[in-house]
């Protein structure tokens, strides 16, 4: 039993717990989240695994080799306003670039009537007031020269104005620091000197890049997020360890893979939106397996619907996110998310007597009508259980008894706003929620100049494997996959399990062609030599460290940079490039740019300018491995048949008795034809008809779409 690895994910909702032993072999468990005292329900998360495997919980602890958490304590506290007091030290005369922001004012373009009616956005609340705003003397220019030395006066001056105003962490954020950080480093020192308690937050550690704005708000929202999140992950690294969990305890990032606890603890900002990335980790770790390189994520639960890319074995990554409407930078996945869950509810525009469904949610309390709390508007998940997608029964293995009463007099009261039918009501609620799903999973592909018919689709998460056999056959995907049976319900976990160690390193150098190779040579040296030794700190020998490194690069004169590796595959050492090699890269940038912007859109003849340097150092993989069926079995085992209920499917127009399947008593070789449902535990498969669903080797559900 030695050599566990163990993910928890810590949702709205629930806390999912995953367990890989050595010889693949997976458990799953679930506990109620306990806020704001998420560990809590982590560690009843952890027991309830425990119990499982028939160990005591001290005994449990001992044979985890790796655990692996996902946590949602900043996000929550950036969501409810529940950050600390911060402080801003800044370059004397910008200190009201956080205020200004950006003229978008972190309105996106999918939120037409933000941007397009400008009385309906405006700007947040500052997680950083004027009144704790201080400016100091000095100056770096754009080169990194320093043209006025630092006035240590000013410092302290500021530092102490900011402390008698009560301040809980100070951000520290000077102009061009990136280039010549000696300045802000000594602010951090003497804040740290003067007050040990205060969280100091600088943007040479988080943010080195060129961006005022953006960097200054990266660095105050990690300094708003850092105590409370800083103090849970001490107090839970020490109550794991009291418990009898020894080895270092490692923390889901945005980029992908994990951090140290000791790195979260320093930029929590990099814990932000780790969860539904684990779920592209875990697919990404499947995707090796399976020999599938091009892959679509779609993770629908009760508010949200999130989606990644993986393309050629690599996931898709942006470095601008966007929080509360501040913008900021950081190296992370691409998530793009639409509120499109099993909560959303659906209403009746008053004005064009047309039905809406989403972004608006009922959440988990009241939740969907069916839940019996009060709510009478009807949601996704109502019209699914007046479909007969869902038995009220066996949701959540039966955990919660669904009152589909109530569900069918929700969607009634809409039909009859509408004029419409009951069923045709629910399947038009259903319709629109999987339309809109597959109109943000082509924004996520063809904006990025990929092809939705070259991926297959992976779906997960409570909800998601529901409705996939539509907004897959919308986008004309290969194929659906539901990963690993009743592990889809708890993925985002199981990619937690399946993490490894990842650092990113970013250096700003701007280089314009033709490039010097010893230039170029010395910055990726240089990212190298801090890599390795931030690998080395973590305990990771020689052997199993991984290096990939790359560039973002652009036309000269352009604004927007395309992110080009300089090799093909990850190096185990320092890479020191050729003349051919420069020249491999810029054919590279060539292919990429015009594969999102278009053939021929780019211009041979001008100068090319290298922005951004990056570096993602990575650990050793873990070594999980899991099992595969020897045998295979056309034939279905009688007790896999649960019975027929009447579901009503679109595609007929029309209710027809339908057999039930129980997908964990499903066998490898196993094919079942549409029309048919197919439950586990936590999850439900609706394969419509023309459509098949086939178990592979590894329990996989791989869902055929037909025409």
């Amino acid at each position: 039993m030695a050599g566990l690895h163990v993910g928890v994910d810590i949702g709205g909702t629930f806390t999912d717990c995953v367990v890989i032993n050595e010889k693949g072999s997976v458990i799953t468990t679930k506990s109620p989240s306990t806020p704001p005292h998420f560990a809590d329900g982590m560690v009843a998360a952890l027991e309830a695994a425990s119990k499982e495997l028939n160990l005591k919980f001290s005994d449990f602890c001992e044979k985890i080799s790796v655990l692996t958490h996902g946590t949602t304590v900043g996000t929550n506290a950036l969501i409810q306003r529940r950050g600390a007091k911060v402080g801003l030290i800044t370059t004397k005369g910008h200190e009201d670039a956080i205020h200004i922001m950006r003229g978008s004012r972190g309105v996106t373009s999918r939120n037409l009537n933000q941007v397009v009616h400008f009385p309906e956005s405006q700007k947040p609340v500052p997680i950083v007031p004027k009144k704790w705003v201080r400016g100091i003397s000095e100056r770096v220019d754009c080169m990194g020269a320093v043209v006025v030395p630092i006035n240590k006066e000013d410092v302290e001056t500021a530092i102490t104005e900011l402390l008698e105003q009560g301040v809980e962490a100070i951000a520290v954020c000077l102009l061009w620091s990136f280039k010549t950080p000696e300045h802000e480093l000594y602010v951090k020192e003497r804040i740290l000197k003067r007050a040990p308690h205060v969280f100091v937050s600088c943007s040479v550690d988080l943010a080195p890049k060129w961006g005022e704005y953006e960097r200054m708000t990266a660095t105050a929202l990690n300094a708003y997020i850092g105590p409370i999140t800083s103090d849970y992950l001490r107090k839970l690294d020490k109550r794991l360890k009291l418990a009898g969990y020894k080895k270092p305890l490692q923390i889901t990032q945005c980029g992908g893979g994990s951090i140290s606890v000791e790195r979260a603890i320093e930029a929590p900002l990099l814990t932000l939106d780790s969860g539904p990335v684990s779920g592209v980790t875990g697919s990404q770790f499947l995707g090796r397996i399976l020999n599938m390189n091009n892959v679509i994520t779609t993770d629908m639960g009760g508010t949200s619907f999130d989606v990644g890319i993986i393309h050629e074995g690599q996931p898709s990554f942006s470095f601008m996110a966007n929080v509360a409407q501040y913008e900021y930078f950081i190296p992370k996945v691409d998530i793009q998310a639409i509120g499109s869950g099993g909560g959303s509810l659906a209403v009746v525009d008053q004005l064009t007597k047309t039905l809406r469904v989403g972004p608006e949610s009922a959440g988990a309390n009241p939740g969907p009508a069916c839940y019996g709390k009060g709510n009478t508007t009807p949601t996704v998940t109502d019209a699914d259980l007046v479909l007969g997608y869902i038995d009220p029964n066996n949701f959540l293995g039966g955990k919660i008894v669904l009152d589909k009463e109530k569900s069918v007099a929700a969607v009634q009261a809409v039909a009859d706003q509408l004029g419409l039918g009951l069923y045709e009501t629910a399947a038009g609620i259903a319709k629109i929620a999987e339309f809109k799903m597959a109109d943000i999973i082509r924004k996520t592909t063809v904006e990025k100049g990929l092809d939705p018919r070259d991926f297959s689709l992976f779906a997960f998460g409570g909800a998601g494997p529901v409705h996939a056999g539509i907004f897959a056959r919308e986008l004309g995907a290969q194929k659906v996959l539901v990963p690993l049976n009743r592990v889809a319900s708890t993925w985002c976990a199981f990619g937690a399990a399946t993490a490894s160690l990842l650092h990113i390193h970013e250096r700003v150098e701007i280089i314009s062609s033709p490039f010097d190779l010893k230039v170029v040579n010395k910055v990726i040296g240089e990212l190298y030599k801090v890599a390795s030794a931030q690998m080395k700190s973590d305990g990771i020998p020689a052997s199993g460290q991984q290096f990939q490194f790359s560039v973002d690069m652009r036309h000269r004169g352009q604004i927007n940079e395309v992110e080009v590796p300089l090799t093909k595959s990850p190096s185990k050492a320092g890479l020191k490039l050729a003349d051919k090699d420069l020249e491999s890269l810029i054919e590279r940038f060539y292919e990429r740019y015009e594969a999102i912007y278009g053939r021929g859109s780019s211009y041979r003849d001008s100068r090319l300018e290298m922005v951004t340097f990056r570096l993602r150092a990575m650990g050793a993989s873990r070594t999980v491995t899991l099992p595969k069926a020897k045998k295979t079995a056309s034939a279905i085992k009688d007790s896999a048949k649960t019975g027929k209920r009447k579901v009503y499917w679109t595609d007929l127009g029309k209710q027809l008795p339908t057999q039930i399947y129980n997908g964990e008593a499903l066998a490898c070789g196993n094919t079942v034809a549409g029309p048919a449902i197919v439950e586990t535990s936590h999850t439900t498969i609706v394969v419509h008809p023309q459509q098949k669903l086939i178990v592979d080797a590894y329990g996989n559900f791989e869902l055929k779409l037909g025409r």
